[in-house]
This record gives structure tokens, C-alpha cells and sequence, in this order.
């Protein structure tokens, strides 16, 4: 099974380069199943029903979230109507929507898809990440319920992503942070089979502050004041993120490589798919 999932859309600029740049991946690239997160997808914080659609129609087949989730309103309300909208599994019981989801890939497969968000520096704090997670693949483990698992872990310290990775190593398939913005050079497959980077990127524009215009943020840091609100880039965006190749007959990782397609960042696209 081909898997393509694209980090953390940003603002207007990161979410059009996704709508306009994966149906033709999808088609190029032979992809099974594609996952992106989208909760920084309106204006830099949160995501709206019609950004939510856009992107499932572009051929997305799960959008993931993390702490923004809730930035805007609608997303209280609309979460509740879409099984392919995930929010962090680990909010406390009772949270709207649905933290992971069981969902068929074009190839036929069974694919648990979970959102994840860590607790390290990290606002709200929710419930353990690793309980939430031992939870989720007792009921559905892997070549038994599901063909794949994928966890999208949200998350800001690398530490507790790494520990996450190897918590779940040999019962997953596929775990990717998110969150930070920037890609991470450590794209691996861990010692019992699962797929492993620390952070996807975003898809955004990189002449920025992780995809807010630069200004304001710098001037927060040099004058610890406040000018102005935190607006997203509007430059020409990259397209970050990372894909995997899933044995059939294990459910684990055989290939990982970076996509990157855009301007400022390496272009790369998974050779093993060329």
C-alpha cells in the first residue's frame, strides 16, 4: 500500500498548494490512501467545514487536527457530521467527534487512521498519549481488525514523539509528527517495522514564522510586545510531508522518504515510487 501524508496546511496559501498539487499526486504517484493535516488550514488557526470539504475532494481520505482544532467555532458542530475528521483521540470522554476511525483505502485495505496529541509543552494538556494509544490498538490491532495503522502524533518535544514512536513500534505502521512546522531529517523505519519521523513540515510558505508572516513574531522577540495579530504568509507555498510503502502481508513499513514540492526547501519525492 502506497501512503502519502502531508503536514499541517497553513492559511490560504498552504491549503490551495494542497487542493491544487494532490489529485495530481494521487494519480502520478499510484497513492492508496492520503492523509493531511488541516488544523491550521483557516487564516493559521482551526479549519472550517468548507476548507474541510475542499480538502476531502481534492482526494484526501482523512484530515487530522491537533491543538488548534477548536480555533474556530464550526468545528464543534461539523466534527460531529464527518467520520474523515479526526481531533486528538485523548481529549477527556464526552470531547465532540472522533480521535480515530477505521476507513478503506483504494487498494481495498483496512486503514485505522488516530490523531494523538503529546502533553510536553503542549496547551491544553490533555489526557496520557500512551494510554490513549494502547487503547486504540487493543481494539483494532494491527492484521487483525486493520491492514495499516497511522498515527498522526501532534506534538512539540521531539523526546516524547521519538518515545511515542518506539512505544508503538511492530504494532504500527506509520507514526508522523506534527505541529512544529518544520520537517525533520529523521525519516526511518524502526527496529520492529514502523515508519517513523519526528515532524512532516507544513504546507505552507517558508518565508515566514512557521507559516505566519515574519513581523510580528520578530518583533514579539525582540520587544516582548505586542504590535499587531499573528497573520498568515501569503507567498507561493511548499508542499511538505512524507510517503511510506506498507507490506501487504504485515501491515508494517518497507520504504519511507520526504515529498517536498515547492520553492526555498530541496525538492524531493519518494524515489522508491518513481
Amino acid at each position: 500500500m502506497r501512503l502519502l501524508f502531508l503536514g499541517d496546511m497553513v492559511g490560504k496559501t498552504g491549503r490551495t498548494t494542497v487542493w491544487e498539487k494532490l489529485p495530481g499526486l494521487i494519480a502520478d504517484l499510484k497513492l492508496d490512501f492520503v492523509i493531511v493535516n488541516g488544523e491550521n488550514a483557516a487564516g493559521g488557526f482551526g479549519i472550517t467545514e468548507d476548507i474541510y470539504l475542499e480538502t476531502i475532494n481534492a482526494g484526501a481520505d482523512v484530515v487530522t487536527t491537533g491543538n488548534h482544532v477548536w480555533d474556530q467555532k464550526e468545528a464543534v458542530t461539523f466534527c460531529t457530521r464527518h467520520d474523515q475528521f479526526l481531533r486528538p483521540a485523548n481529549y477527556p470522554a464526552g470531547t465532540p467527534g472522533k480521535g480515530s476511525g477505521l476507513f478503506y483505502a483504494r487498494n481495498g485495505a483496512r486503514v485505522l487512521v488516530a490523531n494523538i496529541m503529546g502533553r510536553v509543552f503542549m496547551h491544553p494538556e490533555l489526557d496520557d498519549p500512551f494510554k490513549s494509544a494502547e487503547s486504540i490498538l487493543a481494539a483494532c490491532p494491527l492484521k487483525e481488525q486493520a491492514d495499516a495503522i497511522i498515527f498522526d502524533f501532534h506534538a512539540e518535544a521531539t523526546s516524547e514523539k521519538q518515545c511515542f514512536g518506539h512505544f508503538v513500534d511492530g504494532r504500527a505502521s506509520f507514526v508522523v509528527g506534527t505541529h512544529t512546522h518544520v520537517p525533520t531529517a529523521d525519516h526511518q523505519i524502526l527496529n520492529g517495522g514502523t515508519a517513523y519521523m519526528s515532524d512532516a513540515g507544513m504546507c505552507g510558505d517558508y518565508d515566514s514564522s512557521l507559516g505566519m508572516e515574519k513581523e510580528e513574531p520578530l518583533n514579539r522577540f525582540i520587544s516582548k510586545m505586542p504590535k499587531g495579530r499573528f497573520e498568515a504568509a501569503h507567498g507561493p507555498a511548499t508542499l511538505c510531508g512524507v510517503g511510506v510503502e506498507i507490506s501487504d502481508s504485515t501491515g508494517l513499513a518497507e520504504k519511507i522518504a520526504p515529498l517536498r514540492i515547492g520553492p526555498r526547501l530541496a525538492e524531493t519525492i519518494p524515489d522508491f515510487w518513481a
